[in-house]
């Protein structure tokens, strides 16, 4: 059938009541078609007419009263006197300029980072897990770039040796850095902070040797020798001290070796520590004949002072125990001073400090890879001793990242051990 004016099927009017039952608590109905305004629907409420301006308001399909209705059986009639109005959107490339507003201002759209769930594809090589696209600039192709990771460190350089071998005190231990959270770096220090790694960059790991001795059984220091620096990238650790014969005074270094015993005239002093890293060592006995030598300094405290004419070494002082390989371990122990013509060698510090000699017997080094110091010589030692070598440890979080090293893994990290000098890539 020909008509004028909208469709059937959009416009058509079908008359309609609805019907509600108060209970005079709720407020709020809902329509059984919507509509745009009050103007559109007549309400009553037990046979009384409503103001539609301040009675009730509509929305879609809802009928709010201000006031909640009086319990009833379909008490409240809503009566429809109009459709509701569509508004039918133009279709795609139906609107052309001429049929534009003149003066229309364009601004300029504002982007917002997208949601992206599915469907976006990447073509190309695909990177590996834990990458990121790099921007590269305008007009070149982004590259997939891995992000940079941060490590904790522990690098303990080599520990000291000792002088000539009669009366001579304990080497010190090599220096102690660490950044291990929650630990203490040497000398009574805080941990330090990590360092960050770049991906695939070659970092240098050198393990300082433990320092030597003095082969000479007279009063002297010829041959005796600190240890050597330990690094990993930016980071060194300076070699433990040595400790001094007789009448000579200890070396400073990661950590100071001792001072050997002296006559009754002149003062020598023990060798100092390096800030950040470990303690000074100790003094030794001031006597005319059989004095005996000062323990070396640890990482974790001073050397102690020998005891006595004819007495006992100092012992060595005590290294920084940390769990950065999944075990607490003491490292960076001192080396105990020798004894006098009858006393007893000092004991090493815990974290493989070596024992000073009594006084016929032999003094023991420092013990490999922990950074002790050297034991001193007692009134005829029998050996020459030698510092413990150092050790560098990393660790970061998750599986691994990096080679180099020995790796293992605890407590959800990766741990990296070197017990020589090598190279680790990130």
């Amino acid at each position: 059938m020909a008509f004028i004016g909208n469709t059937n099927t959009t416009q058509a009017f079908t008359p309609a009541v609805d019907f509600f039952s108060g209970d005079g608590l709720t407020t709020a109905f809902t329509l059984s078609r919507p509509v745009a305004s009050v103007a559109q629907v007549q309400v009553t409420i037990d046979n009384v007419a409503q103001n539609p301006s301040s009675a009730y308001t509509v929305s879609a399909n809802t009928i709010t009263f201000t006031s909640a209705p009086l319990s009833g059986t379909n008490n409240i009639y809503v009566y429809y006197t109009s459709p509701i109005t569509q508004v039918i959107a133009p279709g795609q490339g139906t609107v052309n300029t001429a049929a534009l507003t003149s003066g229309l201002t364009l601004t300029t759209p504002t982007l917002v980072t997208p949601n992206i769930t599915t469907g976006l594809l990447l073509t190309g090589a695909a990177g590996t897990a834990g990458q990121y696209l790099q921007s590269n600039g305008s007009g070149v192709a982004p590259t997939w770039t891995t992000l940079p990771y941060a490590v904790q460190y522990l690098v303990i350089a080599g520990g000291g040796g000792t002088g000539g071998r009669r009366h001579s005190a304990g080497g010190g231990a090599g220096g102690y850095r660490s950044s291990v959270t929650g630990e203490s770096s040497g000398g009574g220090t805080s941990a330090e902070s990590p360092l960050t790694l770049t991906p695939g960059t070659s970092y240098t790991v050198t393990v300082g040797a433990g320092g030597t001795s003095s082969t000479s059984a007279s009063n002297t220091n010829s041959g005796a020798s600190n240890g050597g620096d330990s690094v990993f990238g930016s980071i060194t650790s300076t070699g433990g001290g040595y400790g001094s014969t007789y009448d000579t005074s200890g070396a400073s270094g990661g950590s100071g070796g001792g001072s050997g015993s002296t006559g009754t005239t002149g003062t020598y002093i023990a060798g100092s520590g390096t800030a950040g890293q470990g303690f000074a060592g100790g003094i030794g006995t001031q006597s005319a004949g059989g004095g005996c030598g000062g323990g070396g300094g640890g990482a974790g405290a001073i050397g102690a002072v020998g005891v006595g004419e004819n007495g006992n070494g100092g012992n060595g002082g005590v290294g920084v125990s940390s769990s950065i390989n999944g075990t607490a371990t003491f490292r960076a122990g001192g080396g105990g001073g020798g004894s006098g013509n009858t006393g007893t060698g000092g004991t090493g510090g815990s974290g493989g400090g070596g024992t000073g000699a009594n006084a016929t017997g032999s003094p023991t080094s420092g013990t490999a890879n922990t950074g002790g110091g050297s034991g001193g010589g007692g009134a005829d030692a029998r050996t020459t001793p030698n510092g413990g070598s150092g050790i560098v440890i990393i660790r970061y979080s998750g599986s691994q990242k990096g080679t180099g090293g020995t790796v293992t893994s605890s407590g959800g990290y990766t741990i990296h051990t070197f017990t020589s000098s090598s190279t680790y890539t990130a």
